[in-house]
């Protein structure tokens, strides 16, 4: 009873040094003004989106994308590797059946040389079992589990960005379908113009001077459009490519939320980037993981014991293998104590304590850049906001502009070159104007992005191929 007690005492071991999450270096608040409430990083993307053409795009990438195809395969490796160490801790057993057939020669004194032939069959039961002391075993199990867990977060931190590359797309289509439609109406504005410069040239009401300024202004409206046309198409192919096949997009405005123009959004604390972004709780459990492979490193400096044992039948015949008096058995326990392997053990702790200490720096430098990120996109989207404002101000004073010189042109008191330079001065607060309130909605994308929103509750994957197991990293 003492003896069992104190084997399963031994093997309760542990050298793995006990785990303390580093402290995150970040403010306990972030710099930008902040809504109150709960943290839209909480909230899944079916919530956030409300969009159906949105949610459709989102839905089939998550779906088909190749990226994320790539990273459940890689969860599905790491699971299995994780359930190869663990069998590593239970015995092994083994039905073993061998038949031998050989002749030897033997020299015998006035005999000369005799062979003698032999032959032996075997049906056994081998067992073996590594008994686990010092730990060595369950920590090369745990790292796996770690990194098992880390590779769930990794394919959730894909499927994050890409939500948001989705998302991002998304707006860039609105955009250029916005900016296309304004560049179709100038192109007909300017065509009546270069039709009445032409006509008033021809009855010599005008100047060639003013027909040319027509024809540029006309020009310069053309080569917009066919640029916004060659960048829908390259957005439309990345699209396909995230999506992973090619995609129709209804016609639509540039909106995003369904929601007010420069709704709150609260951002809640940056300790809850711990928990939402995929990529710190990532660098966590690959940190885990490296705790866990030192103490595997410190058991292999002691003895290791196995215990080996086999018992069947033996005969040198096949029909009298399982007769009377043919049981065959052996048991041997073998114990190694490593003594000198040229300070390979030694190495490898080292390497072990070493990729610890790579892993913290990664996971303080992953809390840092969530912060940054966080930080970064609320200026954006702060800034922005004012600057579309101003942009409003801006264009309401083009267009009054446009229109009295327009006025004095055709009273004789200025030059065509003013009315010109009003209307591409327009045409392009007007394009600034899309720009910015695609830029503002791909600022709210990345601030949600930046927060770790997506996938914060069960639905996270129910159109991806693989499940959810954040619980077991908090």
């Amino acid at each position: 009873m003492a003896a069992g007690l104190l084997l399963l005492s031994l093997s309760a071991c542990s050298f793995a040094p006990d785990y303390a999450r580093p402290a995150p270096l970040v403010p306990a608040t972030y710099q930008a003004p902040e809504t109150p409430g709960v943290s839209i990083g909480n909230l899944g993307w079916h919530d956030f989106f409300r969009r159906p053409e949105l949610q459709r795009l989102i839905g089939e990438a998550l779906a088909h994308n190749r990226d994320i195809r790539i990273a459940s395969a890689r969860v599905a490796e790491a699971r299995a590797a994780w359930r190869i160490e663990g069998a590593s801790l239970y015995p092994q057993l083994d039905a073993v059946g061998t038949g031998t057939r050989g002749r030897s020669l033997f020299n015998l004194p006035g005999a000369g040389t005799t062979p003698i032939d032999t032959k032996q069959v075997s049906a056994q039961l081998s067992a073996s079992w590594e008994i686990d002391f010092w730990g060595r075993l369950r920590n090369l199990r745990d790292a796996a589990r770690w990194q098992y867990l880390a590779s769930e977060e990794a394919r959730r931190a894909v499927a994050t960005s890409l939500v948001a590359q989705v998302a991002n797309g998304y707006l860039l289509e609105r955009e250029y379908e916005e900016r296309a439609k304004l560049a179709r109406s100038s192109i007909q504005t300017r065509e009546e113009s270069l039709r009445i410069m032409r006509r008033r040239y021809e009855v010599g009401a005008g100047s060639k001077l003013d027909m040319t300024q027509a024809q540029t202004l006309l020009a310069q409206a053309r080569m917009t459009l066919q640029a916004l046309e060659q960048d829908q198409a390259v957005n439309r192919n990345a699209m396909a490519l995230l999506v992973g096949h090619p995609v129709t997009i209804a016609p639509g405005t540039l909106t995003l939320l369904d929601a007010p123009e420069h709704p709150p959004l609260p951002v809640g604390l940056p300790s809850e980037l711990l928990i939402n972004r995929p990529d710190i709780a990532e660098a966590e459990n690959q940190l885990r993981a490296a705790n866990a492979n030192i103490g595997a490193a410190r058991a292999a400096f002691f003895p290791s014991i196995s215990l080996t044992g086999a018992y069947g039948t033996m005969s040198d015949a096949l029909d009298g293998l399982f007769s009377k008096g043919s049981e065959a058995w052996s048991f041997t326990p073998t114990i190694r104590l490593p003594l000198f392997n040229a300070g390979r053990l030694k190495g490898n702790l080292d390497v072990a304590k070493a990729r610890r200490e790579r892993a913290v720096a990664e996971y303080e430098k992953a809390i840092q850049s969530a912060f940054r990120d966080v930080s970064d996109a609320l200026v954006r989207r702060r800034q922005l906001q004012l600057q579309i404002d101003t942009t409003k101000e801006m264009l309401d004073a083009q267009r009054e502009r446009a229109r009295l010189a327009q006025l004095r042109f055709d009273n004789g008191r200025s030059a065509y070159l003013e009315v010109l330079d009003a209307q591409r001065d327009l045409f392009d607060a007007e394009q600034s104007l899309v720009q910015l309130r695609r830029a503002e909605l791909a600022s709210v994308v990345a601030l949600y992005s930046a927060l770790g929103g997506g996938f914060a509750d069960d639905r996270a994957f129910e159109t991806a191929p693989s499940g959810n197991n954040r619980e077991q990293t908090r």
